[in-house]
C-alpha cells in the first residue's frame, strides 16, 4: 500500500480520520437525544422535526453545503458570532469538514438509535418505575443499556458516512491539502491529473477497507440487537 500512496494521500487519510471521530463524537449525543424523542414521545411537530433530521439524505449535499457555508460563514449569522467570540472558524478549515460531516451522517445516526429505543420493551422501564427507580436512573441503568447495539451501529454508520463525504465538503471547505482535503476531495482532485492512477487506486482501496469494516461491525451489532429482541 506505501507503494500506491505519497505523504499526500497519507495526509488526507489521517484528516479523513480524524474529521470521522470527531464528526461522530460531536453529533452522537444529539442523535440519541433526537432518536429518543422520535421513538417516544408524540407532539404536533413531530413529523416537521422529522423531516428535519433526514432532510440532508434527500437534499443534494451541494445544497447543504451552500447553506453551511452560509450559516457559518465568516460573515454568516452563526459563524460571525462563533468567530468574533469564541474563535472559532468552520468555512475553509478543518473543522467545517467535520461539522459538514456531522451534518450529512446526522440521520444515518438518528435512524439506527430510533430503532433501538423501539425494539426496547417498555415493561422493562414501568417494573423499574414501580420499584422507586427515577426517569433518569431508569435511562441509564435501563433502558441505554439495551439500546447500546443501537447507538453503537448509528455511530459506525455515521463514521463511514463521515469518511465518505465529498458533496458538503467541497462546497463548505474546499479541498485544502493539509487542511480540509479527505480521502473523497483527494481523490476528485488527483483525478484531474494525467498520471495519477495509481495514487487514486491506492485512495480508493482504502476507502473500501474502512468502509465495507464499518458495514460489517454495523451489521453485527445489528443482527445481535435482532436476537435480544427476539429473545424477549
Amino acid at each position: 500500500m506505501s507503494d500506491l500512496l505519497g505523504p499526500q494521500e497519507w495526509t488526507a487519510i489521517m484528516l479523513s480520520l480524524r474529521v470521522g471521530v470527531v464528526a461522530t463524537l460531536a453529533a452522537l449525543p444529539l442523535a440519541i437525544w433526537v432518536a429518543y424523542i422520535l421513538a417516544r414521545k408524540t407532539f404536533p411537530g413531530l413529523q416537521l422535526l422529522n423531516g428535519l433530521v433526514h432532510l440532508p439524505l434527500v437534499l443534494p449535499p451541494v445544497v447543504t453545503g451552500y447553506l453551511l457555508l452560509i450559516l457559518f460563514g465568516t460573515n454568516g449569522p452563526l459563524g460571525g458570532p462563533l468567530n468574533d467570540i469564541f474563535g472559532v472558524s468552520f468555512a475553509f478549515r478543518w473543522t467545517g469538514a467535520a461539522l459538514a460531516a456531522a451534518i450529512m451522517a446526522f440521520p444515518l445516526m438518528v435512524r439506527a438509535i430510533r430503532l433501538g429505543f423501539e425494539a426496547v420493551d417498555p415493561g422493562l422501564e414501568e417494573a423499574a418505575a414501580t420499584l422507586g427507580a427515577s426517569r433518569w436512573r431508569i435511562m441509564r441503568t435501563v433502558t441505554l443499556p439495551l439500546v447500546l447495539p443501537g447507538i453503537l451501529a448509528g455511530g459506525i454508520l455515521g463514521f463511514a458516512k463521515a469518511l465518505g463525504e465529498f458533496g458538503a465538503t467541497i462546497t463548505f471547505v474546499a479541498a485544502i491539502p493539509g487542511e480540509t482535503q479527505t480521502i473523497p476531495t483527494a481523490i476528485y482532485g488527483l483525478l484531474q491529473v494525467p498520471g495519477q492512477e495509481t495514487a487514486v487506486l491506492g485512495l480508493v482501496v482504502v476507502s473500501v477497507i474502512l468502509a465495507m469494516g464499518a458495514l460489517l461491525v454495523s451489521e453485527w451489532l445489528a443482527r445481535r440487537m435482532a436476537r435480544r429482541v427476539g429473545r424477549k
